[in-house]
């Protein structure tokens, strides 16, 4: 029997008996195939959930934002007709009743919400097309009828369009008019860079908490206005993969509850109990850990709800039908079908626990923001921090829904971030001040402890993420409670440019991502620019390295040279100083040859087949969305005859692509006459290989000593995973020795941490600038192995090499890691407009 006609004869009969009703079509009326049967178009996703939102009263849909390439993104609310024309006093009472918002609660309009995301990986298909299943049963059976009295269901069809599209697009163009399930032929062979990412190529799995994304900012402002009780991810894993739902395994985040935990088990064993019945192999407690903050159910389970993963075996090596391992052929139908199953007995423990689960979440918020659960109980950033830094934090915060604010408090014992010591700081009124008494007390601690606790080493993820290490500010945590006003004012943007009708000059600090946008709409707008290589004072006013300075004397040919540089301070709020003279207090003066004049550079990135795609979507992002820059976009064979002509600056991203002897000469050729090689993380071993770049990839210890016979090992055979850990570094942050004097250490601290995701190591440059690097036994925040440790030891993190007329620029650390990392972009911006002037 085919799965179509399985599909006609009802859903999940063995379980779940339909009893239709006449005003909801089934997805296989309305679309021009059955559910299951192959992959449904996006915009006929979107017609289906329009569709079903007309026909019913208990149904709400919303528009709630638009992806890069503009498809819509939806939000289903499902629940009974009444609560539905309630919603609005629902979703207040809610938030009152947690201390989120103001006002006094009544408990007759407590409603539990159950949010379920459908394929934030968008070629996991099945997840989408699973979307449609459960909005049809959910409406469609007396049972659930029930169940949606006390309980509202919030359903997002496609939370990454993008990559669905991209994914099920080329599905449909390339798959044979019967499903071929032979794992080998084309169409379970997804090409790069596949449907997992959105547009630039971001996991937004793992961009919840920093929401880099256009897709995370829009949905994280509606997930902060509902908090919902339970929040469900659903996903896909390697195809011969059983179904993989809660309880997850260890490490759990220490600030976890144990409610959250049962109800995790009680879920699992309600999902079991159907899986049971049809036979359907599952796993839990394996694998999918609750340590990382940034997933789509640890950022829930920070936010007081019970939040879950689900993974069906299929991935984008599914296809429609594919044979596995054991002789049978899994298919899209089941696929649909274990899907829709776990989110119907969602909703079933949702309901049937209601009280209980109403009861735990306000007493989460409650106990949490009278008593935190961590050591820290405040974080203290400085205000003297540079301000879009500081900006670019309170943004964050503001999206998180995080409280901060200011204190009177003359000083403050704690620890202090830059340093890794306790002490004892002063605290003005200028000070940001981050309580951990606040409702979101949880979030908070977490993603702003200095150092995460990691019960169990092997993790799924990175193990070190703290905000004040990421965004490389003065920061301190104290144990004692800081009483806080709430608010922060950073005033309105002003400047002196309006005195300074003619100046001779304007000057801007170069400190942060901010200044670095603002240099390249400069130079865009052909605007002469030039760069301090040596800190000077003016006007009894310190500048560091890198400030930018902008003369009249450079920009004569240029009638709208005021106007432009004024148009661009303000547009952007940049901290812009105009200044009537070109000399200093004391050396250099403006005009001095330490004022390096900054090309406008002509930038291209290496993406396609054989580079890591997250990589080469975060240089494409970085360069479009955060600093607005052009960049042209080619592949990597195109490196076998690269010439360079018209390009300034070569990014090579992490990957696994070869550079051959042949495309060696010609990139070491083009950086010989002029050009600028920019070269992350794994690109570096391919380079390596070749003399003409300088680099030596160290071996580590492990790697040259022989295993022990094995009558001499003292581990079992089971322990192998864990013994591994040892030579492993998940995701730890460094922190390096800087030589800001260099230009590609231009606006950074004497120290700088670096966020390490890998054991790779290279030897200090020999006839290079070794800018960032790693000493002895150097300070680290998250795990990191023995073997690991002493491997990164004397290692280059930054280098800078000399090569005829151009440069060879080594980020050993990938510093635009998931784009969170903000002083990591600032850093990238030196490598780009700064080195080689």
């Amino acid at each position: 029997m085919s799965a179509v006609q399985r599909f006609a004869q009802g859903l999940f009969v063995c379980l779940f008996p339909l009893f239709l009703t006449a005003q909801v079509t089934a997805p296989g009326d309305f679309l021009p195939h059955q559910l299951g049967e192959t992959f449904t178009p996006h915009h006929l996703l979107v017609d289906y959930f329009e569709e079903v939102a007309d026909a019913s009263n208990q149904v709400q849909l919303i528009e709630y934002g638009r992806s890069n390439e503009q498809r819509p993104l939806l939000l289903a609310f499902v629940s009974s007709a009444e609560n539905l024309r309630n919603l609005a006093a629902i979703q207040e009472n809610h938030l009152r009743s947690i201390g989120v918002a103001e006002g006094q609660p009544d408990p007759a309009l407590d409603r539990t919400f159950v949010w379920m995301s459908f394929g934030v990986h968008g070629n996991e298909g099945a997840c989408s097309e699973a979307s449609m299943g459960a909005l049809y049963e959910l409406l469609s059976r007396p049972e659930c009828q029930e169940w949606l009295e006390n309980t509202i269901v919030m359903i997002d069809p496609a939370a990454n369009p993008d990559g669905y599209s991209r994914y099920t697009h080329w599905y449909r163009g390339v798959a044979t008019k019967n499903s071929d399930p032979n794992p080998a032929v084309r169409e379970h062979r997804e090409p790069w860079p596949g449907g997992r990412t959105n547009h630039y190529m971001f996991d937004l799995n793992r961009d919840w908490a920093w929401q880099t994304q256009i897709e995370s900012q829009q949905r994280i402002v509606q997930y902060q206005q509902w908090l919902p009780h339970i929040h469900a991810d659903f996903h896909e894993q390697w195809y011969d993969n059983p179904y993989y739902f809660a309880p997850a395994a260890q490490p759990y985040h220490s600030y976890l509850t144990e409610w959250q935990s049962e109800l995790q088990v009680e879920m699992g064993k309600n999902h079991a109990r159907y899986f049971d019945q049809n036979g359907w192999l599952y796993f839990t407690r394996e694998v999918f850990d609750l340590l990382y903050p940034s997933y789509g159910d640890t950022y829930p389970m920070f936010n007081g709800a019970i939040g879950m993963t689900y993974e069906q075996g299929g991935h984008s090596r599914g296809g429609t039908a594919i044979l596995l391992p054991n002789t049978d052929t899994l298919t899209l139908y089941d696929r649909v079908t274990h899907h829709v199953t776990t989110a119907i007995s969602t909703v079933e423990v949702a309901s049937n626990r209601h009280e209980a689960i109403q009861q735990q979440f306000k007493d989460y918020f409650i106990k949490q923001a009278a008593n935190p659960p961590g050591r820290y109980k405040a974080y203290v950033i400085k205000g003297d921090n540079p301000q879009p830094k500081l900006k670019a934090l309170v943004e964050l915060l503001d999206r998180n829904g995080i409280e901060y604010g200011t204190t009177a408090v003359g000083s403050v014992s704690g620890f202090a971030y830059q340093t890794g010591k306790n002490t004892t700081v002063k605290v003005n009124n200028r000070d940001l001040v981050i309580s951990a008494y606040q409702p979101r007390s949880v979030l908070t601690q977490v993603l702003l402890e200095p150092e995460t606790e990691v019960i169990d080493s092997l993790t799924y993820d990175i193990t070190a993420w703290s905000l004040p290490y990421a965004y490389g500010l003065e920061a301190y945590a104290s144990a004692s409670r800081v009483d806080v006003k709430p608010g922060y004012d950073f005033g309105v943007y002003k400047n002196e440019l309006g005195a300074y009708t003619e100046p001779y000059a304007y000057l801007v600090p170069w400190t942060s991502t901010l200044e670095a946008r603002f240099l390249g709409a400069l130079l865009q707008a052909d605007i002469q620019v030039r760069a301090a290589s040596k800190p000077f004072q003016l006007n009894g006013k310190q500048y560091d390295y890198g400030t930018l300075v902008v003369t009249r004397a450079d920009n004569r040919k240029n009638d709208d040279f005021d106007a432009t540089v004024k148009r661009i301070a303000r547009e952007l709020e940049v901290g812009i100083f105009p200044v009537n003279t070109g000399m200093s207090d004391d050396a250099p003066d403006l005009g001095s040859d330490r004022m390096k004049l900054i090309d406008k550079p002509r930038v291209a990135l290496i993406a396609g087949e054989g580079t890591y795609s997250n990589v080469a979507g975060q240089v494409w992002h970085y360069l479009e969305q955060r600093i607005d820059y052009p960049v042209h976009i080619f592949y990597p064979d195109d490196l076998k005859r690269w010439s360079g002509e018209d390009i300034d600056v070569l990014i090579l991203p992490e990957g696994y692509y070869d550079i051959d002897s042949s495309s060696a000469r010609a990139i070491s050729d083009w950086v010989r006459s002029g050009g600028k090689l920019i070269g992350i993380g794994a690109a570096l071993a391919s380079l390596s290989s070749h003399d003409a770049f300088g680099l030596s990839y160290m071996v580590s210890d492990a790697d040259n000593t022989p295993a022990p016979p094995h009558d001499e090992q003292d581990n079992a055979y089971s322990d192998q995973e864990r013994r591994s850990v040892t030579n492993a570094i998940p995701g730890a942050i460094f922190e390096v020795k800087i030589d800001r004097t260099h230009p590609l250490g231009y606006g950074l601290d004497d120290t700088y941490f670096s966020l390490k995701t890998g054991t790779s190591a290279y030897g200090l440059l020999k006839d290079g600038w070794n800018v960032g690097t790693l000493g002895a036994n150097p300070r680290s925040i998250g795990f990191v192995g023995d073997s690991a440790r002493k491997q990164v030891q004397h290692t280059l993190v930054h280098g800078v090499r000399e090569h005829g007329s151009g440069t060879m620029i080594y980020l050993v650390d990938n510093p635009l890691y998931r784009g969170f990392w903000e002083n990591g972009t600032f850093l990238f911006g030196n490598a780009l407009f700064m080195v080689g002037n």
